[in-house]
């Protein structure tokens, strides 16, 4: 469903992503782990077509992102860090509109509205002004557009972020329920959760992957090994 080759992004003279390759099936869960500034909220906004890359290929359901990135949209939910919203509106009226951004017209936007309110427990503050909620609520908000149209492909940049631990524990389940149809990424800083839901994790560092594997094989070479201790080995040596 992805195939990402040699996928390189530069601004000026840093280098943010160099060289990123890898691919995701469907029903693939990609943990995408790395430290801060490590190129990996640029790496998925390449693949979604946000970012144009310097160099390198990305393939979203065999089309090139670069080619027609429209099209690849359309297999696409993207859920960005911090889930941006339009504050004024209702929870309704942001799915109402992002629906109409997905080409759904009149009745047709209710079923795809109902279904993302429904998978992602907002029912109960649809009427309400996004500025007011929660982080917790505002982070839901931005999964649902993200599921809205029912796409093939996942991108999501820290999704449990904000969350406490029964809504992270029923995002988490979401998202290995909507993966045995789909292929997801996942960005994390938690090591927890990506053994919890993901079959695969990269771990990415000065914009390079250095980690390629299944979470039990990660675990066997670093038993007991604090994410942050990782994250401090990552600049000086190999994994």
């Amino acid at each position: 469903m992805i195939e990402v080759q040699n996928l390189s992004k530069s601004y000026g003279s840093k280098r943010a992503v160099n060289s990123v390759s890898f691919t995701v099936k469907r029903g693939d869960i990609l943990g995408f782990l790395g430290p801060n500034g490590a190129g990996k909220s640029t790496t998925m906004k390449m693949i979604t077509g946000f970012l144009r890359p310097t160099s390198g290929r990305a393939t979203v359901g065999g089309i090139d992102v670069a080619v027609d990135p429209v099209a690849v949209k359309r297999q696409v939910g993207y859920l960005p860090e911090s889930a941006p919203a339009y504050g004024e509106m209702t929870v309704l009226e942001f799915l109402e509109f992002i629906a109409e951004c997905r080409d759904f017209r009149g009745a047709d936007r209710t079923a795809p509205i109902d279904r993302a309110l429904r998978l992602t427990h907002l029912d109960s503050v649809k009427n309400q002004t996004i500025e007011t909620l929660s982080k917790g609520y505002k982070q839901r908000v931005g999964f649902a557009q993200a599921l809205l149209h029912d796409p093939d492909v996942l991108i999501l940049d820290e999704p449990t972020d904000g969350l406490d631990p029964n809504q992270k524990n029923e995002v988490r389940a979401l998202i290995k329920e909507l993966a045995q149809e789909k292929a997801v990424v996942l960005s994390t800083h938690i090591l927890e959760e990506v053994g919890a839901i993901c079959n695969r994790i990269i771990l990415i560092s000065e914009g390079k992957v250095v980690v390629d594997e299944t979470p039990a094989e990660f675990q066997v070479r670093q038993p007991g090994a604090r994410l942050d201790e990782i994250f401090a080995t990552l600049t000086k040596s190999d994994v």
